[in-house]
């Protein structure tokens, strides 16, 4: 098993951006142009490897290397963002890798990218690039190539040596569990479960009972063998469940308008663990907008588009207003998922002024856009 925050530093202590490996402080693949340069980057990685394992290091800054993070990015539909939009689509995932020194919710995004061996290239026009266009590594820099189109294998014995020094051990397993447990999350309640003799799950969280379920609110899921975090949400309300074979989460969200809020099933993971020493994660969106009517979205949207006018003009808010202010993040998401377009637009401009005037609320946006994106991927 891969130790992905050993590979993460061996990535950066002994290589430049190369044919197999690339960074970047941050990816946005919500809009045009970061969706396509993204495509890019994953279209030449898997050109230039035919036969090995391709990285992008998302969370650090490109002239010294220092690890400064993201945002936790729970995409599970990434892969069917690549198969839409290239032809011989690589196998591609995104994992979330705590680093200690990070702010909470803070972590490295690792893409891994393994082509599937034939050329890859776009399938449609996207922002400024053409359907059919391929693309190579050249050293450090993705380019178009329109002629010559042949894979060559030149990196796969430096990439199997870099994985190989980051291989897991016996005290690396045992520290992170003991720092998971007691440094990072001593208020919380916590535990965790050995499958198949080799891979360990930590979790933990705000326990609540219920009559027939237990349900966990503030949760952080690890991975420890591999530092890969599987989970995490402020907000957001949770159920584990597991056995000898697979670890299984369901996550729920809360929406409504006003008092009126209820829990909604959002999407279920479940990880698989095999005798092997290998381990699969499929996810399943169970999510049922709920739909409301129009009329009373109207108002709703332009009671949140005047708040944040006012604040954008600095005017104080009444008691009320605030309240507003607190449910708009989710009154938006509503919105959208009742075609309310706009809504999107909305939350990407609110999220400066939000970040600056209250930082309960901003996280809630950020958890309202994680969903949406969920939504819309699937």
């Amino acid at each position: 098993m891969i130790n992905k925050r050993l590979l993460v530093k061996n990535l950066l202590a002994h290589n430049d951006e190369n044919s197999f490996y690339d960074k970047k402080r941050f990816i946005s693949i919500g809009e045009k142009e970061g969706k396509a340069k993204f495509l890019k980057h994953v279209c030449a990685l898997a050109n230039s490897n035919p036969k090995n394992n391709s990285f992008i290091v998302i969370g650090v800054e490109d002239e010294d290397n220092e690890i400064v993070g993201v945002d936790f990015f729970d995409d599970s539909k990434i892969q069917n963002l690549v198969n839409a939009y290239l032809d011989n689509p690589p196998l591609i995932s995104y994992e979330n890798i705590p680093f200690p020194h990070l702010p909470e919710g803070k972590v490295v995004g690792l893409v891994t990218i393994r082509s599937n061996g034939r050329v890859c290239a776009l399938r449609k026009n996207i922002w400024k690039y053409y359907g059919g266009a391929v693309f190579f590594r050249e050293g450090s820099i993705s380019l178009p190539k329109a002629y010559g189109i042949e894979l060559k294998d030149i990196n796969s014995q430096i990439v199997a040596t870099i994985e190989q020094h980051a291989r897991n051990n016996i005290e690396l397993t045992l520290d992170a569990v003991i720092n998971f447990m007691n440094n990072r999350h001593p208020d919380l309640t916590s535990d965790y479960k050995v499958f198949k003799e080799q891979f360990v799950v930590c979790w933990a969280g705000i326990k609540k009972k219920t009559k027939t379920k237990i349900y966990y609110s503030r949760v952080d899921i690890e991975l420890i063998n591999e530092q890969v975090k599987l989970f995490y949400s402020a907000l957001d309300e949770v159920t584990i469940s597991y056995n000898d074979d697979t670890f299984s989460i369901l996550e729920f969200v809360q929406l409504g308008l006003g008092s009126q809020q209820k829990y909604y099933p959002l999407e279920k993971v479940m990880i698989i663990f095999s005798e092997n020493g290998k381990y699969s994660i499929n996810s399943e969106l169970l999510f049922e907008p709920p739909q409301y009517d129009k009329k009373t979205l109207h108002h709703v949207f332009n009671t949140n588009n005047a708040l944040l006018q006012k604040i954008e003009k600095q005017i104080v808010l009444t008691d009320s207003e605030y309240d507003d202010l607190s449910h708009l993040p989710a009154t938006y998401l509503i919105c959208y998922l009742n075609g309310f377009e706009e809504a999107k637009e909305k939350m990407d401009w609110a999220r400066p002024l939000l970040k600056q005037y209250d930082s309960g609320i901003y996280q809630s946006l950020k958890e309202s856009q994680r969903i949406l994106r969920k939504v819309r991927y699937s």
